[in-house]
């Protein structure tokens, strides 16, 4: 897709690749797997980047058609019920959050946008890298196994993610 929308492919990861059984906890983020998945696939391609030096402005752009259902769901159901809600959720309610993180732990200064769909997805990337606002996006998508399997295709959690680069300079 990427490359149907002018771009290159610098770097690309999965989940779950052959080895992935669970997925690493994410300190500050509770109940659900959105967050702590953004941060894993986010890293993990991260680090596939070649090894030249990453260009001094990388964005991220996180895809997600549901946002976080899990933690919608817990809150939801504790409203109906009545109940407290811990103040972690009002924080990773917002996909921007772990965007946020994983832009803090990797030290990229670029933009952090969500939207719902791929095609809008790379069309922002292809709209940071060709006005400038980065070297390179980091572009996730993520959807949980929580949204029924009849729209994701599959019963448990995917995500993929690619850094992309305008077309002829990876």
């Amino acid at each position: 897709m990427a490359t149907r929308a002018g771009l290159d492919v610098a770097a690309a990861a999965g989940w779950p690749e052959p080895g992935d059984e669970e997925l690493p906890k994410l300190a500050g983020f509770v109940h659900s797997s959105f967050n702590p998945l953004v941060a894993a696939i986010a890293g993990r391609c991260l680090q596939r980047r070649p090894e030249s030096a990453p260009p001094a402005v990388t964005a991220i752009v996180l895809v997600t058609s549901t946002g976080d259902a899990a933690s919608a769901a817990h809150v939801a159901a504790a409203v109906d019920a009545g109940g407290r809600i811990g103040p972690l959720f009002f924080f990773q309610s917002v996909p921007n959050a772990v965007a946020g993180h994983v832009a803090a732990k990797w030290g990229l200064t670029g933009p952090v946008v969500c939207v719902d769909s791929t095609d809008a997805g790379l069309d922002v990337a292809r709209l940071l890298l060709a006005d400038g606002d980065a070297g390179e996006v980091l572009v996730v998508l993520l959807e949980q196994a929580t949204v029924p399997e009849a729209i994701t295709g599959t019963s448990h959690d995917t995500a993929s993610a690619v850094v992309v680069v305008e077309r002829g300079t990876a």
